[in-house]
């Protein structure tokens, strides 16, 4: 009799556990196919917000901690794992930390701990290493990725480093992410895994965060207030302030979506910001100004 009861709770145990894995991997659409990969949407930290799909994690405020995101599903050994900084910020010293664990993200209690180093990597099934600040700029590209032999590695510009070893293989990993220090938000760039005959690649493919020829932020409702001369360009590292006011002249209301999803922008500032620096003042996203003969269409 007590071996049918342990027999029976080993088959729940192992039911609940294959369910949780279910309903982290997603579709795949070939045998090459590796599955989609963004951010986990439910376990996230508590100064973080996702978007584009899951792909883009940004601070909401101007601070070094709670920055965690998870992948959305168990990745596999030798799986490389690409993104790319978005934002930085010279208020805080230190920057990302990247890393793998055996607990998957739906299983985790919110909130979640404020740091991956130490407050996650000093209990079982969790390793995180330190990105060199000097990695971590923004525009910078890196991949990470555990080894067959427990490894993790950074790559930068091809060059990769080995930090960590022990990482255990036996159980399901997620790739861990903690947005610290000077990192402001960063992009999911896929994941590839090289294999002698082929390589297989997370699905979808990503595509770029903004299209040359979108104009989609010339759609919105304009400010209809009349520019002042003596209206001044701001620094471009401006946190959203919370009465919606233009991130520029910090005094017209922001009504202007750029193709980033930032609404951020007053109808004067949008077009000074697109002649003058062509990106968006707070991801750096690429942005330009229609022909007048769009303008004019997107005005009527």
């Amino acid at each position: 009799m007590t071996s049918f009861f342990y027999i029976s709770k080993m088959a729940r145990e192992n039911k609940n556990k294959n369910s949780v894995l279910q309903s982290e991997v997603s579709h795949r659409c070939s045998l090459l196919c590796l599955g989609r990969l963004n951010f986990h949407r439910q376990a996230v930290g508590e100064k973080v917000r996702l978007s584009h799909g899951g792909r883009l994690a940004e601070k909401t405020d101007n601070t070094f901690k709670n920055g965690l995101v998870f992948s959305n599903r168990p990745v596999r050994v030798q799986e490389r794992i690409r993104l790319r900084v978005e934002r930085d910020s010279i208020n805080w010293q230190g920057a990302l930390r990247v890393g793998f664990t055996t607990v998957p993200p739906s299983a985790r209690s919110l909130p979640l701990p404020c740091l991956a180093i130490p407050n996650l990597t000093d209990k079982p099934g969790h390793w995180a290493v330190p990105v060199n600040e000097s990695y971590c700029q923004a525009g910078s590209e890196l991949e990470f990725w555990v080894s067959h032999g427990g490894s993790i590695y950074v790559a930068v510009s091809n060059r990769q480093h080995k930090w960590l070893t022990g990482v255990d293989l036996s159980q399901p990993l997620w790739a861990m992410i903690d947005i610290y220090g000077k990192t402001r938000s960063i992009l999911l760039l896929g994941s590839k895994k090289t294999k002698l005959l082929c390589t297989r690649r997370s699905c979808p493919a990503p595509e770029p965060l903004i299209s040359p020829d979108s104009y989609s932020h010339f759609g919105s409702v304009p400010d209809v207030s009349d520019f002042r001369p003596d209206d001044c360009m701001s620094c471009l590292d401006m946190e959203i302030p919370a009465d919606n006011v233009c991130v520029v002249c910090m005094v017209k209301e922001a009504r202007i979506t750029l193709p980033c999803g930032h609404r951020c922008l007053c109808k004067h500032c949008d077009s000074r910001v697109c002649q003058e620096f062509g990106t968006c003042p707070l991801c750096r996203h690429k942005i330009r100004a229609p022909s007048v003969k769009e303008r004019r269409f997107i005005d009527v």
